[in-house]
């Protein structure tokens, strides 16, 4: 700072120190960990998938040889676990924080793993919330994952924006469904990650379809998709379309969504793992 100066920056040309402001909110990795691809799950709405996504998404990419993780960013909402069949808490050593670790070798943090009951309502403020997935990426020793998965909440709030100013996100995939909304919700995602300069990795729309098991028929019981012209609009290359499947439903509730082995996200997965 210039001894003449007279705290006006806008009346002065000098680069000096004390007007720059940090370029970075980016959360310091947890030192035993060494992560190197993060992508996020997102929506501008709730009730369309993103973690059945996310957990399918990590299933099929650990089935390919990667090391997996899944940061559960869904404080209020967590599902993760469930899906995967774990019901043991995550062990705490020292003032770090292990993992859990599903039986197809994905790691698995989620705050529902941290609470005596995974029914316990979580009645936190937005800080604090935000506080618990900056301290899952710094107290977590992960170790060495290929591809981290982080599962948001809906919607453009505190937590998104956490992950997208924390964490270095590489990517994000937009979850949505076949409805007259499809166009707000993937407009409002997109346009928050260009806010953020993140890049769209594709667009899963889930409820696509509904295949019936008789004669093989496809029928789109919430209309017609339009999700192939917004991501035109967009510029969104990559798409995958996911039917309305009972064993979706089925698998969650028992805990083996690993063992859902499709391929109706390997578009995604190939975008993912160029």
């Amino acid at each position: 700072m210039s001894e003449n100066c007279n705290s006006n920056c806008s009346s002065c040309a000098k680069d000096c120190d004390s007007r720059k402001e940090p370029n970075s909110f980016l959360e310091p990795m947890n030192k035993d960990s060494n992560i190197k691809k993060v992508i996020g799950i997102v929506s501008g709405k709730g009730g369309v998938g993103k973690s059945l996504v996310t957990s399918l998404l990590a299933a099929e990419t650990s089935r390919k040889g990667a090391s997996t993780a899944i940061l559960d960013a869904d404080i209020t909402g967590p599902s993760i676990p469930k899906a995967f069949g774990i019901k043991d808490n995550a062990k705490i050593e020292e003032e770090s924080i292990l993992p859990s670790v599903s039986a197809g070798g994905v790691k698995i943090m989620s705050l529902n793993l941290l609470m005596l009951n995974e029914t316990d309502p979580v009645v936190w403020r937005g800080p604090i919330i935000a506080g618990t997935v900056k301290q899952f990426w710094t107290d977590v020793i992960w170790g060495d994952v290929d591809y981290m998965f982080v599962d948001m909440p809906p919607g453009t709030g505190d937590v998104p924006l956490t992950v997208f100013q924390s964490l270095p996100v590489a990517g994000i995939i937009i979850v949505t469904s076949p409805q007259d909304l499809v166009n707000m919700i993937v407009e409002k995602a997109v346009n928050m990650a260009a806010m953020m300069g993140v890049p769209v990795l594709g667009i899963v729309e889930n409820m696509s379809y509904f295949k019936c098991p008789d004669c093989g028929k496809e029928h789109y019981i919430f209309g017609e998709s339009r999700v192939n012209e917004v991501a035109a609009r967009h510029g969104i290359e990559t798409i995958a379309k996911l039917p309305m499947d009972t064993s979706f439903a089925r698998a969650c509730d028992e805990g083996k969504i690993e063992n859902m082995d499709k391929d109706w996200l390997s578009p995604i997965v190939e975008k993912i793992m160029v």
